[in-house]
């Protein structure tokens, strides 16, 4: 317990941190740079305060940080000179004197609790000492985060590149993996924390941590994710409506004509 309360605590002065930033700069947005972050630098205090000798160990604490400096690089390149987010304008312009303190309960804290709690399995995964070897758990774990990287990663690069070409704006993208799924980026973020969920599986008495991947999968489906999105792209574009109705939400499958 006292390994997790460590990293609660890295994480809440982590985020009070970048709260001050964002004060200083008027821009709440950039606590979206620092969700990935949060969740390496969980990885690593429990990687320096247990003593497992296991490659276990060693696979969560990089596989996390490839992960997680993937999506902050990326969040940051993506809104480079782009200005604070609508969601935080809006809350901004509702209470202009009370918003910083807001931001940081609201926003800044419960994002810090969040990544923490959800950054459990990488604790279980990376303290126990037993099994050794990697077991087929392990295994089916490293094939649910390459699946999901790839799609994250893949998806979130051919956005970037068709958003690139004006030829492209009012369009709606559908080709790549975005042919096969309406969110490939947010269908490959929640396969990479079943597979970190796997990896936490495959050690004695873990099962209980399955409350992580759960909680991230309905985070991207209800609140931050795909809800969030799609409501602001039926109403912005009409083509996405048709594009909806032939291509699967969530989990990849073949367009319906």
């Amino acid at each position: 317990m006292s390994i997790a309360l460590t990293a609660l605590g890295a994480i809440l002065g982590l985020m009070t941190l970048v709260w001050i930033v964002s004060v200083i700069e008027r821009d709440a947005s950039i606590i979206d740079i620092f969700w990935g972050i949060g969740f390496v630098v969980a990885a690593w205090i429990y990687f320096y305060f247990t003593e497992a000798e296991t490659m276990r160990r060693y696979l969560v604490a990089g596989l996390v940080t490839l992960w997680g400096v993937r999506l902050s690089v990326y969040i940051f390149w993506r809104n480079w000179g782009e200005g604070e987010d609508y969601r935080y304008r809006t809350m901004r312009a509702k209470n202009p004197k009370l918003f910083p303190w807001l931001s940081l309960a609201t926003v800044f804290w419960l994002q810090a609790v969040l990544c923490w709690a959800i950054s459990i399995p990488f604790l279980q995964a990376q303290r126990a000492p037993t099994p050794q070897s990697l077991i087929w758990l392990d295994w089916l774990a490293i094939i649910f985060f390459v699946i999901g990287f790839t799609f994250e990663a893949g998806g979130d690069l051919q956005l970037a590149l068709f958003k690139r070409d004006p030829q492209n704006r009012g369009k709606v993208l559908d080709r790549g993996f975005w042919r096969y799924t309406r969110h490939p980026n947010y269908f490959g973020d929640a396969m990479v924390w079943w597979g970190f969920f796997l990896f936490a599986a495959a050690t004695p008495g873990a099962l209980w941590t399955i409350y992580s991947p759960i909680l991230m999968t309905f985070l991207l489906l209800r609140v931050s994710g795909v809800a969030l999105l799609e409501r602001g792209l039926r109403e912005t574009k009409p083509a996405y409506r048709d594009y909806v109705r032939r291509t699967s939400a969530f989990v990849p499958w073949f367009p319906r004509r």
